[in-house]
């Protein structure tokens, strides 16, 4: 059975980790990991009520954390709470594509400006923090080879690409010229338990998932013959902690990426076939969805692989199933 290492996990024990979107669902998670392994953990979300923060992510460990609601376009405020960290995983963020075309300057101050602020807190404030950005296979855009490596020509579709693309590179910058300890995941479409499963304008695997546990027909735009690759969260996750622990990752950026991509319409069955039950059907896209719509897309991540060891474990049958399962117990919580 593959394996990736571990011995990077003691390197959290006492750490002083702040999460931006911390009540979101990939930050939330890391919460709940990073206790496990002995870190002080300071959460950081806007909970504005259109994104993905959910307090029930951190049910059960309410005590064994702190968390401050604010918001990171306030800059003064980031300068006393980054003060002491040891890490920051910078993983706040508007990440709906339609979302940005629709308000593309709420998208400019919170994948822009936002990411600016944070770093200028951390130079001013805290400069010897190390800071890992959750980054979007969207900034490549429609692919022009696959799988997409971290050389593949950048020309994103949307507006959410562009100002992603320049969140990330804000960070390569830092680094580059103030010796900031930055590193960047550009991260494929990641599931799991505690993602966002209210509507579909952030990501459409989570809105299937809600729509098969009550009995709706899931709807597939096109011919469903568009191939996407998935991550499960648990090895996102150890993909975080691997760049955050190693100096070796400082100032790179990393693909993620699966060795099983899929079509839609095979991931339709294979989720109503872990469901038990379900149906789909095909239906036109909506034109505002074809026109950023970016075609087949599948990462390779051996530049990962071989810098550090990661791979992912999760299979996407495994995966679909815990999410599930997840989901059907605590779907009120989520809708």
């Amino acid at each position: 059975m593959p394996t990736v290492p571990t011995d990077h996990h003691a390197f959290f024990q006492g750490k002083r980790v702040l999460v931006t979107g911390g009540l979101g669902f990939i930050g939330s998670n890391l919460a709940h990991r990073l206790l496990t392994l002995g870190a002080d953990v300071l959460l950081l979300d806007s909970l504005i009520p259109e994104y993905g923060g959910n307090v029930y992510n951190i049910h059960g460990i309410e005590d064994q954390l702190r968390v401050n609601i604010a918001d990171m376009r306030d800059e003064h405020g980031l300068r006393y709470l980054v003060r002491e960290q040891d890490l920051i995983f910078n993983l706040a963020g508007q990440v709906s594509h339609t979302d940005s075309m629709a308000d593309p300057y709420t998208d400019l101050e919170i994948n822009a400006r936002s990411q600016l602020s944070l770093l200028e807190a951390c130079r001013h404030g805290n400069p010897a923090a190390k800071v890992v950005f959750a980054s979007t296979r969207q900034i490549y855009g429609r692919p022009e080879y696959l799988p997409v490596d971290e050389r593949h020509p950048l020309h994103p579709t949307d507006v959410n690409g562009i100002n992603k693309l320049a969140g990330e590179w804000y960070h390569m910058v830092y680094h580059s010229v103030y010796g900031l300890r930055t590193v960047s995941l550009r991260l494929t479409n990641t599931y799991g338990p505690r993602m966002r499963v209210r509507d579909a304008r952030q990501t459409f695997i989570g809105w299937w998932f809600r729509q098969l546990l009550e009995g709706q027909t899931l709807t597939i735009f096109g011919d469903g013959l568009q191939v996407r690759d998935f991550n499960y969260i648990d090895d996102v996750l150890e993909a975080l902690l691997m760049v955050a622990a190693h100096d070796v990752a400082d100032g790179q950026i990393y693909n993620l990426g699966s060795d099983d991509p899929i079509n839609l319409l095979n991931l339709a069955r294979l989720l109503i076939e872990v469901n038990g039950d379900g149906r789909f059907e095909l239906a036109p896209f909506p034109a505002d969805r074809k026109r950023i719509d970016i075609g087949d897309f599948y990462g390779d991540y051996r530049r990962i692989r071989s810098k550090l060891g990661w791979r992912p474990l999760v299979g996407l049958r495994d995966g679909l199933t815990r999410t599930m399962d997840y989901f059907r117990a605590n779907l009120e919580h989520y809708v």
